[in-house]
């Protein structure tokens, strides 16, 4: 999960300023967390507080969660989307039909914590619905949930690539560099979680895939924080990153992120295929 947030505060000075360089500073003076890390703890704290309880309480509980996340940091770095800022203050807060990848972006914890990918998904699902309750904001919330998840299993890239293809539609085949040809920012899922999962999938290491979701350009921090999951979880994280991660997140953030890690080494994720 720290892969994705780390992905996302890389890509947060570009989101607007974009580059298509691949040397870019990793982190700036204004690399901070915007609303895809805040909303990633969000979901990763409601699933561990009702670990082991069924659907109605998960979502419920993902709803208190997350607007709870949005009243203590109501000005992230980049701001909320505009129809989900309106459903963080709502007297009463319905799903709205979005296919925004702020489903995407949250869901990473999701693929860390299950023991299949049946489970892996079905949780994703209901990480998406509460909001994201489009089929495209569905899918694109499962496709990378599963790529964290195969990662973690120790997939082959083809086979993540075969996976996600096969089940959710998405064309894996175009690379980078035709895809920044025309590439605008589209903050959709079918616009930007094919893009960020082919990141990962042209990447050598954890820094390398997070470079090159940032340098396709568009929306930035999203594709890198949701490139950024999955490379994590395939090829593990540099320590020196971590650490630089853990410094930059307020304490309130950065005990979730401890108290994450400490729950995987408690609870039985073992894995099953």
């Amino acid at each position: 999960m720290l892969g994705a947030i780390f992905g996302d505060i890389v890509g947060s000075v570009y989101e607007f300023n974009n580059t298509d360089r691949m040397d870019f500073p990793l982190l700036s003076k204004g690399s901070s967390p915007t609303d895809d890390s805040l909303m990633t703890l969000a979901v990763a704290d409601a699933l561990m507080n009702t670990w082991g309880k069924g659907d109605e309480e998960i979502k419920a509980e993902l709803v208190k969660s997350m607007r709870r996340m949005g009243r203590m940091y109501p000005e992230p770095e980049g701001g909320y989307g505009g129809r989900f800022g309106v459903w963080l203050t709502a007297e009463d807060p319905k799903p709205y039909g979005s296919l925004g990848n702020g489903s995407g972006m949250r869901v990473s914890s999701v693929g860390w914590l299950y023991r299949t990918l049946e489970e892996s998904l079905h949780v994703a699902e209901l990480t998406a619905e509460v909001t994201h309750n489009h089929p495209e904001g569905i899918k694109g919330a499962q496709a990378i949930a599963a790529c964290v998840f195969l990662a973690r299993a120790g997939a082959s890239k083809e086979k993540i690539r075969t996976y996600v293809t096969d089940t959710f539609g998405y064309d894996l085949s175009r690379p980078l560099a035709d895809i920044r040809r025309d590439y605008f920012f589209d903050p959709t899922c079918p616009g930007s979680v094919p893009e960020a999962i082919r990141a990962f999938y042209e990447s050598a290491d954890y820094e390398d895939a997070v470079r090159r979701a940032v340098a396709l350009g568009g929306d930035s921090d999203t594709i890198a924080c949701m490139a950024g999951a999955i490379a994590e979880a395939y090829y593990g994280m540099p320590e020196e990153l971590k650490m630089k991660a853990m410094q930059i997140l307020d304490p309130f953030c950065g005990n979730i992120v401890k108290r994450f890690q400490m729950f995987c080494h408690t609870h039985d994720r073992t894995i099953q295929m």
